[in-house]
């Protein structure tokens, strides 16, 4: 062997050893270094957008004087950190709706708005009388929200949007968001200080958004800034504008809780299914209250909804029920506002009809459902494992013609039969 033989084995060896050793990984970035990036996204990429946008400087630099990331949010993805993990469908989302109508909660909220009916009277009347939304439906929603302005919202606006657009998982809409709240603060009528919104960013006591405020807040009580923090006529009045943007119909009601004949299909519900509460009368769908359908009303269109198909409440809603979704989009949200508010106008109680144990099943397998169901011709909606009003009617249809009970809902028993 030649005599560097050895030294080249050696030499050899070790390439070998290293080459078996874990790469070295690079340092993950700190908070810190997180932070000083976000210092330089404020100025260099946000300011300029914000300039662009008619922001004056003052105003910007008062906005951010002080503001750091929460890293207490939810649903953040900061930059050089692992991205979170994506949350797995398979959890079961839909138990009763029961617990969501809390009773105890609800006759504490209806006690507190009929004193504030009685207290803000003038208020609401002029409120009805410019936007043509009951009080009782503006009072509900306050007090869904807020509970009537009693909870705190410690959080500065600035501070969570900025985090959010900086390093969310969705950050050009909390982006959009974020400039939409410094027009705000532009505009004079709150002071930095005072700009306090939700974890998610909702603004004052009707939780706006920064989008929203600048399209629906306004001054109801005169004194030229559209106050939704601490002036109650201003937060009222916005919720009303709000409502009537969005197309509220003055004279009509949210809808009224019904009794379906079993004769009658539950397939039937849906906005796109309007038909004149004559109409629906003449099926045999009657008030679970005993009383007739307003007389106003019977030209008017309505629709069927039964959120828990057969197994639980049964209603005729009015396209104000919709307009209520706009407010947050769920059918149990914008029935617990209803509720809330015939409560407080009329003294009214809970739904009679009751919620039955539907639910328990995996959302996964709703979606499997749906997507079968799609398969078939049928329009669910999306195959997103939410059961809306177009998955519970497309499985009422599908029911019907497989000679099984409608009944308008997700069931386990259903899933070895609909592939």
């Amino acid at each position: 062997m030649p005599k560097d033989g050895p030294r080249r084995l050696r030499i050899f060896a070790l390439a070998i050893t290293a080459a078996l050793l874990p790469l070295p990984s690079y340092a993950a970035p700190s908070k810190a270094d997180v932070e000083a990036q976000f210092e330089t996204w404020v100025q260099s990429d946000l300011w300029p957008e914000a300039k662009a946008n008619g922001i004056s400087e003052k105003v910007f630099q008062a906005a951010f004087s002080g503001i750091t990331l929460n890293w207490n949010l939810p649903d953040l993805a900061p930059p050089g950190f692992p991205p979170p993990k994506e949350q797995k469908q398979t959890q079961a989302e839909f138990s009763s709706p029961a617990p969501y109508f809390n009773e105890d909660q609800l006759k504490k909220l209806a006690a507190t708005g009929r004193g504030f009916a009685a207290q803000y009277g003038s208020t609401l009347k002029r409120i009805e009388k410019t936007y043509g939304v009951p009080g009782s439906i503006v009072l509900a929603i306050w007090g869904r929200e807020t509970g009537f302005g009693a909870a705190k919202i410690p959080n500065s606006a600035i501070e969570v949007l900025a985090t959010k657009a900086f390093m969310s998982t969705r950050k050009e809409m909390f982006r959009t968001e974020l400039v939409a709240a410094l027009h705000i603060l532009d505009g004079g009528d709150v002071t930095p200080a005072n700009f306090k919104g939700s974890w998610a960013g909702a603004l004052g006591q009707p939780q706006f958004m920064p989008t929203s405020y600048l399209k629906y807040a306004v001054d109801f009580d005169g004194d030229g800034h559209r106050n939704i923090w601490t002036s109650v006529p201003d937060t009222l009045a916005s919720i009303a504008n709000y409502l009537v943007k969005k197309g509220w119909q003055r004279n009509r009601d949210w809808g009224f809780e019904v009794s379906i004949p079993e004769a009658v299909s539950c397939a039937q519900e849906g906005p796109d299914l309007a038909k004149p509460l004559s109409h629906w009368a003449s099926l045999g769908i009657d008030r679970i209250s005993g009383k007739g359908f307003p007389s106003g009303e019977m030209k008017a269109e309505g629709m069927m909804l039964v959120p828990a198909g057969r197994d639980g409440p049964e209603f005729i809603v009015t396209p104000n029920f919709y307009i209520i979704k706009e407010y947050n989009n769920s059918d149990l949200y914008a029935l617990y506002i209803g509720n809330l508010a015939d409560r407080i106008a009329h003294n009214g109680g809970a739904f009679q009809g009751r919620w039955g144990d539907v639910g328990k099943m995996l959302r996964s397998d709703v979606a499997a459902m749906q997507k079968a169901l799609e398969r078939q011709g049928y329009d669910v909606g999306g195959s997103d494992g939410l059961p809306g009003y177009k998955t519970r009617r497309s499985i009422g249809q599908w029911q019907v013609k497989n000679g099984m009970k409608p009944t308008c809902f997700p069931e386990a028993a259903m899933k070895g039969k609909l592939k």
